[in-house]
């Protein structure tokens, strides 16, 4: 209660009919202190030995009270996949997700954990400003998968009403081949067909079709979890329903507890549904569709 913003003098007086006896402010205090410094340690935690082959990026904004005044902030979020297909938090930050300055830097605080920069392959996002340009400079071995349903949404975006389905179509065609050639084959196609009537989509998938496609390199049980940031996205879906009752959070130090509480949950149930481990039961045409 104390971390969705009640006062510890309110707190003092709910607990006296709730558990028979008030809580001090001083108890309040004291626990959420100690509450604080345990989810401090696990967000600095060491990365050492933590074999990490692929990063999935994102971030989500909260409303907080930052002193008098209710204020939008981002915090930045940063999910890791193991050599064994399982996955983790890596790290939650507040900073400002379209600055490449604050990414830099979130991506820096990881390596100085521990996290091995070298055995990282693959960045998994949506093309947030800057955002790409930064994670190749910090990864430098890594290669980066660009969301296929952000991409989809850019370019159906640029498409008239009546025209948007067979558009999400051919998209699917691309994006769902049987290997790189192909999709490359079909975005031949797609540039054929729409170039003339559509030349603003066409250019728009032009341009992130090399980052759309990446995920051919890596395994093929794999592609359906590389494609797109579903996983992450997932994640900031539960930090947003498990919030929403509160709607307001009571300040950055109260939303990291409440996400890294949220954080270990998920992990749990991400040990039997590993990367590739899903049901292919094609998510991103679903997402397609409901666009048009």
């Amino acid at each position: 209660m104390y971390l969705t913003g009640i006062s510890t003098r309110t707190l003092s007086l709910l607990t006296k009919r709730l558990i028979g006896r008030s809580l001090s402010a001083t108890e309040v205090s004291k626990a959420t202190t100690e509450l604080k410094q345990s989810i401090d340690t696990w967000r600095d935690r060491n990365l050492s030995r933590e074999k990490i082959k692929y990063l999935f990026i994102d971030g989500v904004i909260f409303r907080m009270r930052i002193r008098k005044g209710i204020e939008p902030v981002p915090i930045l979020v940063v999910i890791g996949v193991r050599e064994d297909g399982t996955k983790l938090v890596l790290g939650l930050q507040a900073g400002d997700k379209e600055s490449a300055a604050t990414w830099r830097q979130f991506f820096k605080d990881l390596k100085t954990r521990g996290l091995d920069g070298a055995s990282v392959t693959l960045g998994i996002m949506d093309g947030l400003p800057g955002l790409e340009k930064v994670f190749e400079e910090e990864f430098p071995h890594a290669k980066i998968q660009r969301c296929q349903v952000h991409v989809a949404k850019n370019v159906i975006a640029k498409v008239p009403r009546k025209l948007k389905r067979e558009v999400a179509d051919d998209l699917r065609s691309i994006f769902y081949a049987s290997s790189r050639k192909k999709a490359e084959e079909l975005a031949e196609v797609f540039a054929t067909k729409w170039e003339k009537d559509l030349p603003s989509a066409a250019k728009c998938l032009a341009n992130s079709l090399d980052a759309c496609l990446t995920f051919f390199s890596f395994p093929e049980e794999e592609w359906i979890s590389l494609r797109t940031t579903n996983i992450i996205e997932r994640l900031n879906k539960e930090f947003k329903r498990r919030t929403k009752p509160m709607e307001i959070v009571a300040g950055e130090n109260a939303c990291y507890v409440l996400l890294a509480f949220i954080s270990l949950k998920m992990e749990l149930n991400w040990r039997n549904n590993k990367i590739g481990k899903v049901r292919p039961n094609l998510p991103l045409y679903k997402k397609f569709t409901q666009l048009c």
